[in-house]
């Protein structure tokens, strides 16, 4: 499934673009489109805690027991448990409501607060799915734009936090949206 493969350098960090299944990355992180109690759920959410075993919920319930219920826009981190990357950015993107509440706010909150925890952590990598372009209805050829707009933006502010960043896309819809949002960016330089 991971057959098509794209890749551009900003700030000497790897960005790449990938078709496949974000629960089979070996990067230091993954990131996991979670819903703001932390405890599973659909899509890619239910899947990474599928994947990764009873370790991921019982750090995310510790969380949540600690500081509440994860507010749309933030990021924490727990263990990969049985996963290949060694830990789980949780994040929660904004559900889609027309695109003028504040949404790709949201959105660009969700990818950079994700970077930072992964910066903070010492991370070197980090896979990223299309967040909130499931069950949460963000139209995938904009979600596109603000995600890899905001990873530009952060590597280029800070080029020595990350190594890789890739995108671990799940259908060839959702593929063509995010290489044709790569491409775009990487024309405007």
């Amino acid at each position: 499934m991971e057959s098509r493969v794209t890749e551009v350098t900003v700030s000497s960090v790897k960005l790449r673009i990938i078709q496949g299944d974000i629960t089979k990355q070996d990067t230091d992180a993954i990131v996991n489109a979670a819903n703001s109690s932390l405890m599973g759920g659909g899509g890619v959410d239910g899947a990474i805690h599928r994947a990764g075993g009873p370790a991921i919920l019982e750090e995310c319930k510790k969380i949540v027991s600690r500081q509440g219920r994860l507010p749309t826009g933030k990021a924490v981190i727990t263990t990969g448990g049985n996963l290949k990357a060694g830990c789980v950015i949780h994040t929660v993107g904004p559900v889609w409501r027309g695109g003028d509440k504040g949404e790709s706010e949201l959105l660009t909150s969700a990818y950079w607060e994700s970077l930072e925890v992964a910066a903070e952590n010492k991370l070197s990598s980090i896979s990223f799915p299309s967040i909130s372009t499931g069950v949460y209805g963000y139209p995938v050829g904009q979600a596109a734009k603000v995600a890899i707009g905001t990873v530009a933006d952060f590597l280029r502010r800070s080029p020595a936090a990350l190594e890789e960043v890739v995108f671990v896309l799940f259908d060839s819809k959702t593929f063509a949206a995010y290489l044709l949002a790569l491409r775009e960016m990487a024309e405007k330089g």
